[in-house]
């Protein structure tokens, strides 16, 4: 009996070890194994645990998938490891991310680079690591440059890798978090027509010191050849000859010292291409979809305004200012009155921050029609704007638009502007407001009329810091013509004005039932508290809700009303896992309470919990009241 339980124990450890061995193989040679070798293996706790480690909490409550999971922890750790950041978790791993394999299998995963002028990282993927280069050519779809590339100074390999991702990767979007006009227009160059805007050209040269053109010119048309590049044709040639992504611009021209890198791409393609090994290759008609600018001022705007009238592939155009000038405004909106009548745009999302005033909203679409997405901020305690004289005459045609954003942080907001808008769009399906202020005496009754008639395709509706106490009628009846598939009603005092707040609760709760496409409803912020219980009902009947997602952070729900809401809860069981947002509710009143009505939901939710102090909820609290 003893020989018998030390062989099943010493087959257990064998096992373990076995386990452990084949673990460390395929750690190991994890940049050499295939997909379909780890196809039926869930990895998504693991990566979900991986980044709690790396950066807490707040950043995993949206990770829904393994590949979503893997990829966030891939590209935080590809970009501290390349560029020699750390952190906790990197110290503690020194080991296994300090392996020559661990940046090969990460170029695999990740699908976000971001550029530093960190100079011997990026040196190094142009000589000895330029097989890691290769890979990230093959998979990173958008790129970031977030700091400043002085194109004076020794910045070539930055340069380099730039243009081996956009103009030979498969790098679609661009997004650039710096203030630099001049590294702007090198990087828009020949992203619109083929020829070079003289706006652009002047920036890009206005530095640049001449060269012996003859001698240049010869040894680049040599080297181009071989390379197969198309160089820049003379003037009297530009129409005949077919021209690749960036045409060849002027030589490069050579300082006392040193080169000045203000060089067109291809020019960094022969510069950095061994003598006798394969080079980069020609370049190929590489596009960029989606294009984003932070600290877009004025002279940034000077840049893009001229390339945008042939930015023909352009799909995706986001601009973040702390508060764009009037001017600004309307000369964007002029460059995209061009592009639109061009009839050759592709341009459907639209995001611009920090708009002056809300009239704009409409004067971009009017520019625009045919965008599909906008997402705007504005902020103002001033009047509105007079319209341009040049399109004084109103364009009150349909739009195309099918999800619009609005955010707004002024005293007061001139709403008409905004139903103008929604009433011109029967086609929209998405409608995110919030900080919409009216006058005194004034209700949204208006904003949510014009969403129940002319909007009655919308299936997503998010409304926030509004005043909605005066308008459930209006509520109730919108959802009684639009199937919504999510609803989020966050800080809108909802039932401020009920006489009997568990009442208008149940109206709420009565309505939402008759949506079977519902999945996801946020009641954040609006003072539940002790009517927490009513959203049990959701799940009872015959006609049980299909919410899948239930948001009721920050209602002030105490451990024994939480309590109340369990114990209904389990009476009327959601027929699916309920995901639960419990978040900033005063928990510490009472953690015995608590932590029960949190053990009785277990079975059938998915709880998201923190700590929170009943000082800081007060505060909240009283904050909203």
């Amino acid at each position: 009996m003893e020989d018998s339980a030390g062989s099943s124990e010493q087959g257990r450890a064998a096992g373990r070890c076995l386990r452990a061995l084949c673990l460390q193989a395929v750690r190991t040679h994890f940049s050499a194994l295939g997909v379909q070798a780890l196809l039926g293996i869930s990895t998504y706790s693991a990566w979900v645990g991986f980044l709690l480690d790396i950066c807490g909490q707040k950043h995993v409550l949206d990770v829904h998938t393994e590949e979503e999971a893997k990829h966030r922890v891939m590209r935080r750790l590809f970009t501290a490891v390349f560029y020699g950041f750390t952190n906790s978790f990197i110290k503690r791993n020194l080991t296994d991310l300090s392996s020559p394999s661990f940046l090969m299998a990460a170029a695999k995963c990740v699908r976000h680079f971001t550029l530093m002028t960190a100079h011997k990282p990026l040196q190094g993927l142009t000589a000895e690591q330029r097989p890691l280069l290769n890979l990230l050519e093959k998979h990173i779809r958008s790129v970031g440059v977030s700091q400043c590339i002085d194109l004076k100074k020794k910045t070539a390999s930055a340069l380099y890798v730039l243009h081996r991702l956009l103009d030979h990767g498969v790098a679609t979007e661009l997004l650039i978090h710096l203030q630099s006009p001049i590294v702007l227009a090198w990087l828009l160059h020949g992203r619109g027509s083929q020829h070079m805007n003289p706006e652009l050209k002047n920036l890009m040269h206005s530095k640049k010191r001449s060269c012996n053109s003859a001698a240049a010119s010869a040894s680049a048309d040599k080297a181009s050849c071989s390379l197969g590049l198309t160089v820049r044709p003379s003037e009297d040639q530009e129409d005949q000859v077919p021209a690749c992504k960036r045409s060849k611009m002027d030589c490069v021209s050579v300082e006392e010292e040193e080169p000045n890198y203000t060089m067109d791409p291809q020019a960094l393609c022969l510069l950095f291409s061994p003598c006798n090994g394969p080079s980069a290759g020609p370049c190929p008609s590489g596009q960029i979809h989606r294009l984003e600018i932070r600290n877009c001022g004025s002279d940034s705007l000077a840049v893009l305004n001229p390339a945008l009238p042939t930015f023909f592939c352009l799909r995706s155009l986001t601009l973040h200012s702390s508060t764009f000038r009037d001017p600004d405004v309307w000369s964007l909106a002029g460059a995209l009155r061009q592009l639109f009548h061009s009839s050759c745009s592709s341009l459907t999302h639209l995001s611009i921050s920090v708009l002056p005033h809300t009239d704009f909203v409409e004067i971009l679409l009017d520019s625009i029609p045919t965008v599909t997405s906008l997402h705007v901020e504005i902020q103002s305690v001033m009047g509105f704007s007079p319209r341009d004289p040049r399109t004084a005459e109103s364009h009150m045609s349909e739009l195309r638009l099918e999800k619009l954003t609005i955010k707004v942080a002024e005293l007061q907001t001139d709403v008409h502007c905004i139903t103008s808008v929604l009433r011109r769009s029967p086609h929209l399906t998405s409608f995110h407001a919030a900080g919409i202020r009216l006058p005194t005496g004034s209700s949204h009754s208006q904003l949510l009329t014009t969403l129940s008639e002319s909007n009655r395709l919308l299936r997503s509706l998010i409304l926030e810091d509004m005043k909605l106490s005066d308008c459930l009628p209006d509520l109730l009846n919108l959802l009684t013509v639009c199937r919504l598939e999510e609803l989020s009603l966050n800080d809108c005092r909802l039932l401020e004005k009920c006489i009997d707040q568990e009442e208008g609760l149940q109206q709420l709760v009565s309505a939402l039932k008759t949506l079977p496409s519902l999945h996801t409803l946020s009641l954040a912020q609006n003072r539940l508290a002790r009517s927490v219980y009513v959203l049990a009902e959701l799940f009872s009947g015959g006609s049980a809700s299909s919410v899948k997602r239930l948001d009721i952070s920050s209602n002030f729900i105490q451990p024994a009303e939480l309590l109340n809401f369990t114990e209904r809860l389990k009476t009327h069981c959601p027929p699916h896992l309920l995901t639960l947002d419990l978040r900033k509710n005063p928990a510490d009143r009472d953690p015995h309470t608590w932590n029960t009505a949190l053990k009785g939901l277990r079975p059938f939710c998915v709880l998201l919990v923190e700590g929170w102090t009943s000082t800081n909820m007060m505060a909240d609290h009283i904050s909203n009241m």
